[in-house]
């Protein structure tokens, strides 16, 4: 990935408004990451990833930015809820659980790399293999006299006129498969699959016992043989998947998902504000100072275990994100607060940024429900002044409720075109102007009445 800075903020603009420093921030630390792998062995050691933390209110594109992000980039990425790890106290386990979730991410990546790699040969493999199950090879005859030299050449004779006309028969069959014009013809698949059953453990100190008997029960478990009827066009499919990882080397591909991992992964912690234990230590407090703690480590670079080997977490990429309402970054531990040197503050949503959020992202609210309507060959038709009408109540009731947000759009859209999503099989006009009128129409009495906001919208 080579994009450069600028470059990555302008593919963010296409998804995101707004929210230029968060932008400018992460496309740093991305292409920080792209400058470490060309520099020499003994500096590449000793660069550590900036971390990054987001603090803002919700729905704001905190998350989003990252997502993209990762997206954009190709790198392994995870997302999880720091308050996940206050649920059962603080074992070491479950916050080390994130590293083996990336490491699980970075494999599917590498997989779909390589079986893209050796797809031809998957595909001719899978055809040759259809080839067979459409035509069986033919019986050879059976010699009833083995004495009679005469008997067997002739029996041989027509066992190769056999095989020729197999062979030729086998050929007609192999171009009609590529022209597909065998696609809905059924053929049966034996598929192999292992019951495995699963082994959970809360007990820290245990994954290693865990990863061994998952391993054993792989091997000694037996193997279920079902028959499968299916067209063509789906065992062709189900045929390369099979192919594909014979061909590619499964130790490769786990070493390899690690080492992506460790240079290129993203693990976006969210909710860290919640984490934040107050002046008064006890009960979940505590549970809360525990997490930082456990957090710490894998922040600062350490040796995680997991089922495909250990991996460094050194130069993994961490980005925190917040709201902050009741606390404040400085309130972190000073050691996890040192961790993330790179501080962002995401802006509240403005009237206008709803007006960009609503009509510039290429899969913007409004070009959704275009397309969802246009499935009931209905055209929909959001007129400026309509558009604006919706960014005021999503910023109105933002300002008088609980800001939430750009996830505001979502109910008030919902509730904007409840009766048309209803209506849309049976109605004979196919055209809908969504203008201020209809707007002030269908939310005007909703925004007014506080109650019925509050539950509504």
């Amino acid at each position: 990935m080579d994009l450069t800075p600028r470059q990555i903020v302008s593919e963010l603009d296409k998804h995101i408004v707004g929210q230029n420093e968060a932008k400018r921030s992460v496309a740093v630390a991305v292409r920080n990451r792209w400058r470490r792998q060309r520099v020499d062995d003994s500096m590449k050691k000793e660069i550590s990833p900036k971390n990054i933390m987001m603090i803002g209110p919700t729905g704001v594109g905190k998350t989003e930015i990252a997502r993209r992000l990762a997206t954009l980039t190709g790198a392994p990425f995870i997302k999880v809820e720091a308050t996940k790890y206050t649920e059962v106290g603080y074992y070491g386990r479950d916050v080390e659980s994130m590293v083996r979730e990336l490491v699980e991410n970075a494999l599917s990546i590498v997989r779909s790399s390589e079986r893209e790699k050796v797809k031809d040969e998957a595909v001719r493999r899978a055809n040759e293999r259809l080839v067979e199950m459409l035509l069986p090879p033919p019986a050879r005859s059976k010699n009833l006299n083995d004495d009679d030299d005469d008997d067997e050449d002739a029996q041989s004779d027509e066992d190769l006129v056999k095989s020729v006309r197999h062979e030729r028969n086998r050929a007609k069959i192999r171009k009609m498969l590529e022209k597909g014009l065998m696609e809905n013809r059924t053929v049966s698949i034996i598929s192999e699959t292992r019951a495995v059953p699963m082994i959970m453990s809360n007990m820290p100190g245990m994954e290693s016992m865990e990863f061994d008997f998952q391993e054993m029960f792989e091997k000694i478990a037996p193997r279920n043989r079902t028959k499968r009827d299916m067209t063509v066009k789906e065992a062709r499919e189900f045929l390369i998947e099979q192919e594909s990882d014979q061909l590619i080397s499964k130790d490769k591909v786990q070493t390899a998902a690690v080492e992506l991992a460790e240079n290129l992964g993203i693990i976006f912690i969210d909710e860290i504000d919640k984490i934040v234990a107050s002046e008064k230590q006890h009960g979940a407090d505590v549970s809360r100072q525990g997490v930082q703690r456990d957090l710490l480590p894998i922040v600062e670079g350490t040796t995680i275990q997991t089922k495909y080997g250990y991996v460094k977490t050194d130069h993994v990429l961490f980005i925190a994100a917040g709201a902050f309402h009741r606390s404040k970054p400085s309130d972190l531990m000073p050691e996890l607060q040192g961790r993330f040197p790179i501080r962002v503050e995401l802006n509240d949503l403005t009237k206008e940024d709803f007006i960009r959020i609503l009509t510039e992202p290429n899969g913007s609210l409004t070009k959704q429900y275009q397309a969802l309507m246009q499935t009931e060959n209905i055209e929909l038709v959001f007129k400026p002044n309509g558009i604006d009408m919706l960014a005021e109540y999503a910023f109105a009731v933002n300002q008088k409720m609980q800001n939430i947000g750009a996830r505001r759009l979502y109910t008030i859209m919902e509730r904007l075109l409840e009766e048309l999503s209803f209506e849309a099989p049976d109605m004979k006009q196919k055209r809908v102007i969504i203008d201020a009128d209809y707007v002030k129409q269908r939310i005007d009495d909703v925004s007014k009445d506080e109650d019925l906001s509050k539950f509504i919208l």
